[in-house]
């Protein structure tokens, strides 16, 4: 906004003086009253100019005038002149003549930094017309005197409303100009003096007093760096200058600071043409600038962050293509093992059989001894063979590493001798993970073994673990890496160390840097496979001649530990339930079969899948279905006992394999937590295990009672009330929810035998829900409503293994079943 112009177009008339009251501006309109040139008033005093009488200068007008701006300087506020005769000079065509006319003016103070008198504005208003009203208001009389005095009252109420307004309008222009959030100065006459300045440019220039000084004398500095001629030319040519991003010394608080400035040089062209001063407005860019300077400054460093994240991505890469490596490897490691298993299976099997015709010959004893000694050394192969596939049978349960790595010490140092000191480092408050206890110990001791042989014999071993949660971020440099909390377990030693290409393949089947006769090459492997399967990951940290760190990273669980209540059989027995035999291969079945039957149990044979689900719908009594993981058919394994399940809830299952092809079907499993005998099992296993799966589903059915308590959680009004009914009338203890909210404080209030949940809630997933309430009550059953059948639940859902899941719609034999399958007794 260019103040000065505003000030030239206002119609009424202005002028401004200083301190030593000579004329310092005046705009359009006073020049036109006063009859004047600027050229003629700028620098005088304005007592050589108004009132001119040159036959009386000191007249009473002069005084007057004097005495109102000598109150205004020592008062700092704001006088009134109410009359004062001006004797203006008028060229007409007869010549000169001099009129007398009659102004009223406002005298105001404009006030410096320091808070004195700077400026004096004038304010003028001419008046004439109301002083003749006067005059003859005061010869004339009667009516005539009340018209003049209600003229002379009108006259003189617009002339106060005209000086309110532009009182109002002064005060308003000097307001913007004050706030405005850019830096403003006017610069009057050819010395470029400071009329004007706002408060930003008073901040810009370090606060000092530069109002009423030339620029070169208040702004030293500027003046050292070209600014004056620039200023000069601006004012000699009219034209405007406009400088981007200028970088300008400012001293600033007794120190020279370089600020980059947007400004603009704008001249203020009177009515004639020239030239009276300049109009100064910009924006102070100096953070901006030093932005894209570091920007730039930051360039080579930018360029080294993206050739590190390159190393980085070429490292995942090699990474991924080692990951995909293994998992190519264990894949047709596995389908050894599976075609390994399947002929031992028929080996082991036949020997079992013919075991009681060679009783009595010691040579043909001798020679089924040693057969069945090489069936074991070939089922042993086999099982490190699955460990490094991921694919053996585990059987995990709630770990405290703290306490692992204190029982397993004693055994480790028999391991390893005494010449290796074995410490270890623990770190208090150890999370749980969820593993089998027994492959850990494995793991423990294949290291410990690796790092004796490492070390010669002599060193150090440390056991440590400590809790870690990985980041996303962490995580993606690893391929088999997961975010989330975990429990890291490293073994390391002071051995020979490896190189990168041996780090690069240690975890090959059949690897090894030892010599002839001294490892199988599996020892890692197996360690990579366990792991793997657990859900973690391992990584090795080497350098040749300084050691060997191996770090396991175990999922943390939020499981707690209980007691193993299941007793394990004393000896292999048999007995005299019917099993349906699930199995493929002739061989194999022919040779399952037989066992069985010579246990003494009855046995009916199904070659597929089909053929097992119709045997199992056409009412016939089973007590077992005995099944390999690899069916042929549209069905898989762990479908067709999910469907046998729902309809038989008394049936029992077991699950054989020597590895899965079928890696979905056999995570479905390890979901399940299904008891699954691995092949090649021997007849003493397989009469144990069916032993006990059968065994523990008769604990089972006896367990269960005949009324129970029953939540159900059903967010559906009909679906809620008809479930409540059905159980009601068949002698539950029924109590209802129509919320996740609702449901957790029935559960905090009283105990329940099962919690009946639809999956989908308003407030909470039904899944949520049930795994809350089973890790609260390790006891409470748990039926799962839903019309998408086993998806209601992940197949590697371990926490709602045992759940029973129960497809919409059902009928109350089926509600019924799936109670019965879900309770557990109570100690």
């Amino acid at each position: 906004m260019q103040l000065h112009s505003i000030f030239d177009a206002s119609p009424n008339a202005y002028m401004v003086l200083d301190r030593e009251l000579r004329f310092v501006a005046a705009n359009e309109a006073y020049l036109r009253v006063t009859a004047s040139r600027l050229e003629d008033l700028i620098g005088r005093v304005i007592f050589e100019v108004f009132p001119h009488d040159p036959e009386d200068p000191d007249n009473d007008n002069a005084r007057l005038l004097r005495a109102s701006l000598e109150r205004t300087l020592r008062s700092k506020r704001r006088d009134h002149l109410a009359l004062i005769r001006y004797r203006v000079p008028r060229e007409t065509p007869n010549g000169v003549v001099v009129a007398e006319r009659f102004w009223s003016a406002t005298h105001t103070p404009i006030l410096d930094e320091r808070g004195e008198v700077a400026y004096v504005l004038q304010h003028t208003s001419d008046v004439t017309e109301l002083e003749r009203l006067r005059a003859a208001a005061r010869d004339a009389t009667g009516e005539r005197q009340h018209q003049l005095e209600a003229d002379v009252l009108a006259r003189a109420s617009a002339v106060q409303d005209t000086n309110s307004a532009l009182e109002a309008e002064r005060r308003r222009m000097q307001q913007l100009f004050r706030q405005a959030p850019g830096f403003m100065c006017v610069l009057g006459g050819p010395d470029h003096v400071f009329e004007l300045a706002n408060q930003a440019y008073l901040e810009l220039v370090g606060a000092r007093d530069v109002i009423g000084r030339p620029v070169r004398e208040a702004l030293p500095e500027v003046a050292e760096q070209g600014f004056i001629e620039l200023l000069d030319r601006v004012r000699k040519s009219g034209e405007p200058f406009v400088g981007r991003a200028i970088p300008v010394a400012l001293e600033r608080g007794g120190h020279v600071e370089t600020r980059y400035l947007d400004f603009v040089y704008q001249p203020v062209i009177e009515a004639d043409g020239t030239t009276s001063g300049l109009f100064v407005q910009g924006h102070d860019v100096t953070e901006e600038r030093r932005a894209r300077d570091e920007v730039a400054r930051y360039r080579d460093h930018l360029e080294d962050l993206v050739a590190e994240r390159t190393r980085a991505l070429e490292q995942s890469e090699s990474a991924l293509r080692h990951a995909q490596k293994m998992e190519a490897v264990g894949s047709l490691t596995g389908g050894v093992a599976h075609d390994f298993n399947n002929l031992l299976q028929v080996i082991a099997g036949n020997l079992a059989l013919i075991a009681p015709d060679v009783a009595g010959d010691p040579q043909a004893t001798r020679r089924l001894r040693e057969a069945t000694s090489a069936v074991e050394r070939g089922a042993k192969l086999s099982s490190q063979l699955l460990a490094f596939a991921r694919r053996q049978e585990l059987d995990p349960e709630v770990v405290e590493l703290d306490r692992l790595t204190r029982d397993v010490e004693p055994l480790l140092r028999r391991a390893v001798g005494e010449q290796i000191e074995i410490a270890r480092d623990v770190e208090p408050g150890l999370w749980r993970t969820f593993v089998d206890r027994n492959q850990l110990d494995n793991v423990l001791l294949n290291l410990a073994i690796n790092a004796r042989d490492a070390m010669n014999g002599a060193g150090r071993l440390v056991i440590a673990a400590r809790n870690v949660t990985l980041d996303a971020e962490r995580a993606a440099r690893h391929p088999e890496a997961t975010a989330g909390d975990h429990v890291l377990l490293s073994v390391s030693d002071t051995g020979c160390g490896m190189t990168r290409e041996v780090i690069e393949r240690a975890f090959e089947p059949f690897f090894t840097t030892k010599g002839e006769g001294r490892g199988t090459g599996l020892g890692l492997s197996m360690v990579y496979g366990f792991v793997r399967q657990t859900g973690g990951h391992v990584a090795i940290t080497s350098e040749p001649g300084r050691g060997t760190t191996i770090e396991v990273y175990l999922p943390r669980t939020h499981r707690v530990a209980d007691a193993d209540t299941e007793a394990t059989a004393a000896g292999a027995r048999g007995g005299s339930e019917t099993i349906l035999v699930l199995e493929d291969d002739v061989a194999v079945r022919a040779t399952v079969v037989d066992l069985l039957r010579d246990l003494g149990y009855r046995v009916i044979e199904a070659d597929s899948g089909a053929s097992a689900m119709a045997i199992l719908e056409s009412g016939a009594a089973i007590d077992l279905l005995f099944v390999d993981v690899v069916v042929p058919g549209a069905l898989r394994s762990h479908e067709i006992a999910a469907r046998a399940e729902a309809a038989r809830p008394e049936l029992a299952v077991l699950f054989t394999s020597g590895y899965s092809e079928d890696a979905v079907a056999h995570e479905a499993l390890l979901g399940r937590r299904a008891r699954l005998l691995r092949k090649p099992y021997s007849r003493d296993e397989l009469a144990r295990r069916v032993r006990e799966v059968l065994d523990a589903r008769a604990r089972s059915c006896d367990a269960a009672v005949s009324s129970m308590r029953v939540l159900i959680v059903e967010d559906d009004d009909d679906s809620r009330e008809l479930a409540g009914e059905m159980l009601s009338a068949l002698g539950h203890d029924v109590q209802i929810a129509a919320s996740g909210a609702q449901a957790r404080e029935a559960l905090q209030r009283a105990r329940f035998d099962v919690l009946f949940t639809d999956v989908g809630l308003p407030d909470v997933s039904g899944v949520e829900l049930a795994r809350g309430a089973m890790r609260d009550d390790a006891h409470m059953g748990v039926v799962l409503a839903s019309g998408y059948g086993e998806s209601a639940r992940s197949a590697d859902d371990t926490e709602l293994a045992r759940a029973v899941v129960l497809e919409k719609p059902y009928l109350p034999a089926q509600l019924e079943s799936a109670l019965r399958a879900a309770a557990r007794p109570r100690s």
